[in-house]
């Protein structure tokens, strides 16, 4: 039985993008999961809401927040394997709020890893991201890629990186840093690109607004990450245990070729605007990321199922009966 692969499992940011996809494919495969949601005095469980409704026996969910030691190490008490996705994510706000990455990415990290410690879990699966790798030096990317900060969002992101490997040297938690390429699917922020524009052509734009058209991204469907993720939890612990690995597609895709695609699923012609205020700093901006996932799956046997093609697809057909998102289509910067 799955129950006895991962024991009490214990994942954070329970109530955001990816966090919510992994939260529900972990109890529709019987584990036993605390997921931890945001504390806000709403009592909302964000993208959790729904699944919250339906009271699984085998999900409790929580609020708190990762920044308060305390908490961390009192609520991670008892789980055996802890999936680490909290964390401040939005480039843009890193400029104008670095200090706010700080304490959430790299001291969250810290309170999590020392709660982990604590409760001697039997594995620590932390969340990076390919922003870690700035504008490619070469392609594929490889986990020897140099790290870059090229934003202070990404600078927090290396911090905790390097955190997690120091704890796994230094006091043998058993760790894995997954590391996603750009992630998509239902549920993702409004911020990224392909949100963006699809919620914009499907609002009935004919002037499309985005920031620069000429970053090259591996995009993965959400779906891919969420089995990555159960992959490196489930594999053996020589194959896994302190090291690094990216996931992606391996294959690349320009704006341009995104404008392309969904022109083309949704049977619309629009024109591309290219709007100062969604450009990021020109030393910021990080022109091309493209993984090499063979390590992953060497690894784990793990490997993309989703065609952007299929992806983006099935994202259309869910954002298409979102209209709060419709809605912001005009707010968020990419």
């Amino acid at each position: 039985m799955p129950t006895k692969e991962l024991g009490k499992v214990y994942v954070t940011g329970a109530d955001g993008f990816i966090g919510s996809h992994l939260v529900e494919k972990l109890v529709a495969e019987n584990y036993d999961v605390t997921a931890l949601c945001l504390y806000n005095s709403f009592g909302n469980f964000g993208w959790l809401n729904e699944i919250s409704e339906k009271k699984p026996k085998n999900l409790k969910i929580i609020l708190g927040d990762i920044r308060d030691p305390f908490f961390m190490k009192e609520s991670i008490k008892g789980h055996d394997t802890v999936f680490h996705l909290a964390a401040l994510i939005a480039i843009p706000h890193s400029y104008k709020a670095p200090k706010s990455y700080v304490e959430t990415n790299i001291n969250g990290t810290l309170n999590i890893l020392e709660a982990c410690l604590s409760a001697q879990v039997k594995r620590f699966i932390h969340t990076s991201t390919s922003e870690v790798y700035g504008s490619a030096q070469f392609v594929p990317i490889t986990e020897q890629h140099p790290l870059q900060a090229q934003s202070p969002y990404s600078a927090t992101k290396i911090a905790a990186d390097m955190l997690v490997e120091s704890y796994f040297k230094s006091f043998d938690l058993p760790s894995i840093i997954l590391r996603p390429f750009n992630t998509y699917g239902p549920r993702q922020s409004m911020r990224a690109i392909i949100p963006t524009i699809v919620a914009q052509v499907l609002s009935g734009n004919k002037e499309i607004k985005v920031g620069n058209l000429s970053p090259i991204r591996d995009f993965n469907f959400v779906t891919d990450t969420v089995n990555a993720f159960l992959a490196v939890s489930l594999a053996t612990d020589s194959k896994v245990l302190g090291k690094t690995f990216n996931t992606g597609t391996g294959s690349e895709a320009s704006i341009h070729e995104l404008f392309s695609l969904i022109s083309k699923i949704t049977d619309t012609d629009y024109k591309i605007i290219s709007d100062h205020e969604r450009i990021r700093p020109e030393k910021s901006e990080v022109e091309k990321l493209i993984s090499d996932p063979s390590k992953l799956k060497d690894a784990t046997g793990w490997c993309p199922k989703y065609s952007l093609l299929e992806g983006i697809t099935e994202f259309i057909e869910w954002i298409r009966f979102q209209k709060r998102y419709l809605k912001l289509s005009d707010i968020y910067h990419t």
